[in-house]
Parts: C-alpha cells; structure tokens; sequence
C-alpha cells in the first residue's frame, strides 16, 4: 500500500483535477460562505486582489530582481503563486471574520490551495514524477566498484562492428551509486551516480566512451537519472546496438543542493574544478573499461551544470571532445556578477571574465574535431541568448555546434527530457558509435 502510494503520478490528471477541483470549490465556499453581506464578500475580494499582487510581486523580486533560483518563472508559474497568496489571504480573512467552523474549513482549504499551486508549480518545471521522487533524492543502490587491472592506456579502442553482445548479457543498463574520493581537492562532495550500459556489465566488457554528466543548482547528481529519463533513453539506444552506449558518470559538482561554487577552485566555495577535472577523471580511467582519448569523453549538463560543462570543455579539450549544454549561463554565476567576482574570484573582475567560457575559448584558439550540441527551451528567453552567443564563440574557434530548441518549454526539465532525446544522438555518434535517429 505504502510503496502504491511512493508511486503515485502527481503529474497526472487523475491527481491533478481532483486536487484543484477540491481547492476551487473550497476557495469559492470561503468566498460566499455564510452569514454573506456585501461588505464582508467586498473585503474577500479586496482581500484576493491585495494576495494576488504580493504574490506576483514576490516573484517579482525573488525572481527576476534578486534571481534567487537562477531561473526566469513563467506565466504559468507566476499564475500559481499569485493564486495561492490570494487564496490563503482570502482564507485569512475568514478566519478572522470568525465561526470555529468557518476556521476550520479554511484552514483545510489553505492546505487544498498550497497543494494545488505546488502540484501546478511542479508539472510546469517538470520535476518530480511521484512521491518517492520527491521524498528520497538518491534511491540507487551503493556499490564500490574496484579498480581495473587494466589502465585505459592499455585497452584496445572499441570497434563497435567487430563487437557482438555474448551469452547472458543483461538487457538493460544498471544505475547505482558510488564513492568518489576527493584525494587531491578534498572537496566535500555528495556520492556520485553512474550508469552503466549492458555492454559494461559483461565479464569481458570492451572499452566505452563516457559521458560526465552534471546536474543543476539546486541539484543532486542523480537528477539527470530520476528527472531527466537518461538512463531511459540510453537503454533505448543499447537495446538497437547490442548493448553498447556509453557510461555515465554523474559527479558532485555542488557539495550540497543549494551550493553553487561554480566549477571553479576558490578558498570560499571549494576546489570544485579540481574535484570534476582530478579526482572524478582519475577515478573513471581507474574503475571503468573508458578510452583515454577526448575522442572518446563527452561532458554534459543542465544550467549551472551546462555552464561547468562549457567551462570544462573549453578548457580541457585534451579531456573532452564532445560537449552538450542544455540551458548554460554565458559566464560561471551565483547571485548578481559582483558576487560571484567577490567569492570565488577574490575581487578578481579580470580573474572573473577570463572563466568565462567563451573568453577560455578564446584564449585556446582553434579546436579539433570537437563537437557541442545546445539545448535550450522555445519561452526562454535569457538562456536563448545566452545559447546564440555561445554557439557564436564556438562556431569561431571551429568547433562543430549543433542547436536544439524544445518547443513550448522554459528553463526547466521538460527541456532536458526533450533534449537529451534529440541531442544524445549526435553526441554518442561523435563518441565513435553507431549514430542513430532520436530516442
């Protein structure tokens, strides 16, 4: 019954109408609810009218002035938090106007109206599926995976048309969770996930390309697993090419959800790039059948991550051959530019400027045989201008670039689902796979 009731869709109709269906009816019972007098149903619509714009006003500030949560809100949310603040002033007010009934039946429809609004708020950012998603951030198992007799120096390359799936191979791939130690940047660094494909978990496996996966901020790493159906789509894609596709590796680049220390090393935030560029690719060359070539790294991520992605790839094109940034900032960022400058730039502006991916690019100068795919939603548009003027300063230091616009999303996760389905395939085809239509 309980694990039922974990599984519960709340982005589905058969949830979603019946909970705005109830907080309505409450809403409109709150609104006429007897002894009715003009006067009191004129204070309950004043009353609406007064919640509805601090809410938009909080969004207002909190949102767009402050930038709180990284995001530009939609329509669609800003309705919901203007609906819940009028909402809940309104129930206020009849409470207060009086009746232990009345009061009672108010408070049960505030609680109606909050759901609702956060339900709405949800299947906008298309974040959680069910109750166990938004209950446990991490449900993969833990496994410490042991090191390769091997190094990836000395793996043959995989030739994906001499390779044939053997005898007992399993048929999907397999997520769990594993430790990567921070033995040089001693950052403090939550368990990372990795996928591996069926091909990975044969006794013999061949060598695979990877992906570095980076989630968001907030975030967790396995995000892009529980949220953003990568895993699925990688089974999709192994399921037509014999078990092959590449691991992912989905490290800590944050240290806590609400951290953002903007993949750089700074004595306030952390050593963060050192703990994505060290530690987690010293563990993978040590614990994963992967090739060491760049031709063979791919590294992607979503908003911040996206923007660490870019940094990463710009930087280290010796690592990664193969990017996909679905949603990134133009520059590292957390709060307002001055910020940023003064915690992990130490008053730096020039120090600042010079992360910037583009200005690293820039400072690189040609690249060879490097791929970005860009991902970003249709109704977002700071992070399509962003997108255009990255893809710009890519295109200039002949990097190949690819750009995929998720129609009728913003900056959230219906965005990364719709993009990983069509960008993944250009990334596993320049990885040395089978190219194959979108998944």
């Amino acid at each position: 019954m309980l694990h039922e009731l974990l599984r519960l869709k709340i982005t589905d109709s058969d949830v979603l109408v019946p909970v705005d269906v109830v907080a309505g009816l409450l809403v409109l019972w709150a609104l006429v609810v007897r002894p009715w007098s003009l006067r009191r149903f004129l204070v309950r619509i004043g009353a609406m009218v007064v919640g509805a714009v601090v809410g938009l006003g909080l969004v207002w500030w909190f949102g767009d002035v402050q930038d709180a949560f990284g995001v530009a809100f939609t329509p669609i949310t800003r309705m919901w938090v203007a609906f819940a603040v009028a909402s809940i002033a309104l129930l206020v007010t009849v409470a207060v106007q009086g009746g232990w009934g009345r009061r009672v039946v108010a408070l049960a429809a505030a609680g109606a109206v909050v759901l609702a609004a956060g339900l709405g708020v949800n299947v906008d950012f298309g974040f959680y599926k069910d109750i166990q998603q938004a209950l446990v951030t991490n449900p993969y198992p833990y496994e410490d995976l042991p090191a390769l007799a091997s190094g990836p120096s000395t793996r043959p390359a995989l030739d994906p048309s001499g390779w044939h799936a053997p005898a007992g191979m399993p048929t999907k791939g397999e997520t769990i969770s594993v430790r990567i130690p921070a033995t040089v940047s001693h950052f403090h660094a939550r368990k990372a996930v990795v996928w591996l494909p069926p091909a990975a978990r044969t006794a013999h496996p061949p060598t695979l390309p990877v992906i570095v996966a980076l989630s968001g901020q907030p975030g967790e790493p396995s995000d892009l697993f529980q949220t953003g159906n990568m895993a699925t789509y990688l089974d999709r894609y192994a399921a037509t090419h014999d078990g092959l596709a590449p691991i992912v590796v989905a490290p800590d680049q944050l240290g806590a959800p609400n951290r953002n220390p903007m993949c750089v090393d700074s004595r306030r935030l952390g050593r963060s790039e050192t703990y994505i560029m060290t530690d987690t690719v010293d563990w993978i060359r040590k614990h994963l059948p992967v090739s060491a070539a760049p031709s063979g790294w791919a590294v992607a991520g979503f908003s911040e991550g996206a923007t660490c992605a870019m940094q990463f790839s710009s930087e280290f094109p010796d690592v990664f051959g193969t990017t996909l940034a679905i949603s990134s900032e133009p520059a590292p960022l957390t709060g307002s530019v001055q910020n940023s400058i003064a915690v992990a730039f130490d008053g730096s502006a020039a120090r600042y400027r010079a992360a910037a991916p583009a200005a690293l690019m820039a400072a690189h100068g040609r690249y060879v045989d490097h791929l970005t795919v860009f991902g970003v939603g249709q109704d977002d548009a700071p992070y399509r201008k962003s997108t255009a003027m990255l893809d710009a300063a890519s295109r200039k230091v002949g990097i190949a670039t690819q750009v995929i616009v998720s129609p009728g999303s913003a900056h959230d996760w219906n965005t990364v689902r719709y993009v990983l389905a069509h960008g993944l395939p250009a990334v596993i085809a320049h990885l040395g796979l089978p190219a194959s239509g979108a998944l």
